[in-house]
């Protein structure tokens, strides 16, 4: 039984000098919410976007329903299946070329892909080159979700934002938008992200950081004393739940520590500012790490990660890839460039079930995150090779609170608006949102009543 009086505010922090850190929804918090149901979880929405596209063919399953069979690149995602929805038929027309406009395919599918809007990178007739979209999805959401929570929402990012990209950079450098003119920017050093959940730094220099990391030791090093003095006024369960947090929080920052201990190597064939892993597979882990723990300790609800740009040349050694990603999806029929196409997909997916398996194991009240989050993975484009923003790839992971029913392969009427999809979160979050982008309503079936 748990005590009304005695229960823990859900916002309960640790305290140290020069740290603060949140704790996970624990059961004697259960009694303190306020302005939510007592007991409810806490509603989580997520966004992944890869770029480039998809090879389609291996993308999409054959059949609908249930019993639908997991295609090459679905593979790495059977475990999560009853969790999981594959959605085909939805497009984002508004990120067509209209007349006038010349190039810029790539960054209107990626400026539109969470706005539903059209965007214009540069008019032949005109000379109109003013960056305009749309407030985007996300931000939609975290205007509503940040009533509960220190951060509004998480914008991370794998790749450097000055790459050369096709158009106006402020359409591939990010996927998220607080309004029509105001691009936010994805975040890919991990140290930033994570001073802006527990603590910032006094300034940005390596020769700083390095001193503090050596001063401070750890985060934890700070709030000890505040843990366990927590700890003894806590059930098991909770104790239990306290320490896989802390655990997870350690592990972080260990593996950021070690990024920085980089900084030093020469890499001549890398360019990459300093802090970040090595390889894509260290790197996008991290970040999906961050964004776990923000979720857990109920920092953020709202998060944002965009694997790559739109025209990206990222490489994957790692996986025996050291040729540019883009050139192989303009692979106009050629085998060998649809079969690395096809190994880069592969590896994207395998990373994104890594997140989700974070999810699933981390508890959240009555269940884990993975059971009270949406969780859309994407992409602007569906045909890369031809720059076609329809019959994109996309799926909706986790269980959303009771309100998605997974398992299914649903095939909605061609061109049904990408935005249709966002309509019917934005409902399930319970956001009274008539109309969004280029939406003509809630796209159904998400859940079997």
């Amino acid at each position: 039984m748990i005590i009304m009086k005695k229960s823990l505010p859900r916002r309960t922090f640790l305290k140290g000098v020069g740290a603060t850190l949140g704790l996970p929804l624990l059961d004697g918090m259960v009694p303190a919410f306020a302005s939510e149901p007592a007991g409810s979880p806490a509603r989580r929405l997520a966004f992944v976007y890869i770029p480039n596209g998809a090879i389609m063919e291996k993308f999409t399953p054959a059949t609908e329903g249930a019993g639908y069979a997991m295609t090459p690149i679905l593979e790495p995602l059977a475990p999560f299946r009853d969790q999981l929805l594959v959605l085909s038929g939805l497009s984002s027309v508004q990120a067509l070329g209209l007349a006038g406009e010349t190039g810029g395919e790539h960054p209107r599918a990626c400026a539109t892909y969470l706005t539903g809007v059209h965007v214009v990178t540069q008019n032949i007739r005109t000379g109109n080159n003013e960056v305009r979209a749309g407030i985007s999805v996300d931000q939609i959401a975290a205007r509503e979700l940040e009533k509960h929570t220190e951060i509004g929402s998480l914008e991370i990012g794998i790749e450097d934002s000055e790459l050369t990209c096709d158009g106006s950079c402020a359409y591939s450098n990010t996927i998220s938008w607080r309004d029509a003119t105001t691009p936010l920017p994805m975040q890919n050093q991990p140290r930033a992200i994570f001073e802006r959940m527990f603590g910032p730094s006094d300034s940005t220099s390596p020769q700083e950081r390095t001193a503090r990391i050596r001063r401070n030791r750890s985060i934890l090093d700070f709030v000890n004393g505040e843990v366990n003095r927590l700890m003894g006024n806590l059930g098991a369960g909770d104790r239990a739940k306290v320490d896989q947090y802390l655990d997870a929080v350690r592990d972080v920052e260990r593996r950021i520590q070690k990024a920085e201990q980089q900084t030093g190597r020469n890499l001549p064939t890398m360019s990459r500012p300093a802090g970040i892993p090595e390889t894509f597979r260290d790197h996008i882990k991290l970040m999906f790490d961050l964004m776990t723990l923000a979720f857990q300790t109920d920092l953020t609800r709202v998060g944002s990660l965009q694997a790559g740009h739109e025209m990206s040349n990222a490489a994957y050694p790692e996986i025996g890839i050291s040729d540019p990603h883009h050139p192989f999806t303009h692979h106009q029929g050629d085998p060998v460039k649809i079969a690395k196409s096809i190994e880069i997909n592969i590896y994207h997916m395998t990373m994104f079930a890594y997140f989700l398996e974070k999810l699933r194991s981390t508890p959240d009240g009555s269940g884990s995150l993975l059971d009270h989050s949406m969780i859309v993975y994407g992409s602007g484009l569906g045909d890369g090779n031809l720059h076609i923003p329809k019959s994109l790839p996309i799926l909706l992971a986790g269980g959303g609170w009771g309100r998605i029913q997974g398992g299914r392969h649903i095939r909605y009427e061609k061109d049904t608006p990408l935005s249709n999809l966002y309509l019917a979160l934005l409902d399930r979050l319970g956001l009274n949102v008539e109309k969004f982008g280029d939406s003509t309503g809630k796209l159904p079936s998400l859940s079997l009543a």
